[in-house]
């Protein structure tokens, strides 16, 4: 990640992944989309699609007689940023507190351990090269 992802809102969740999910689009197809799952006016949509084109996480293509949006951020990006902030407001920004919390309280299966550990392997050889 080369620079800072603005922080998001969950309503601004909903509308990047209708834009990750197929862009470019036009408010018309954003709004449409998200008035498919949601009780949401379209003022509300386009209030949405100009704050996250005001944090320029969403790009506005003006060439065509309709203007298209676009994410200037991957989700991958989003959920990155997304999880660093979580763990630094809520754990303190260490990994072992939350994982010790999660491990506590939720069932874990033995394919998802299975999984774990070869990502514990896989990310202890990265860290020893």
């Amino acid at each position: 990640m080369t620079n800072q992802v603005p922080r998001i809102s969950e309503s601004e969740w909903e509308v990047m992944n209708v834009l990750w999910d197929k862009a470019p689009r036009t408010a018309s197809e954003v709004i449409q989309a998200l008035q498919a799952t949601t009780d949401w006016k379209p003022k509300t949509i386009r209030t949405l699609l100009d704050r996250l084109v005001k944090k320029k996480v969403v790009g506005v293509n003006q060439d065509q007689k309709v203007y298209t949006f676009i994410p200037l951020y991957t989700q991958t990006e989003c959920q990155h940023a997304e999880a660093k902030s979580f763990l630094n407001r809520i754990y303190g920004g260490t990994m072992k507190s939350m994982l010790v919390q999660f491990f506590e309280e939720e069932s874990i299966t033995e394919e998802e351990m299975k999984e774990l550990r070869a990502l514990l392997r896989e990310k202890a050889g990265k860290d020893n090269e």
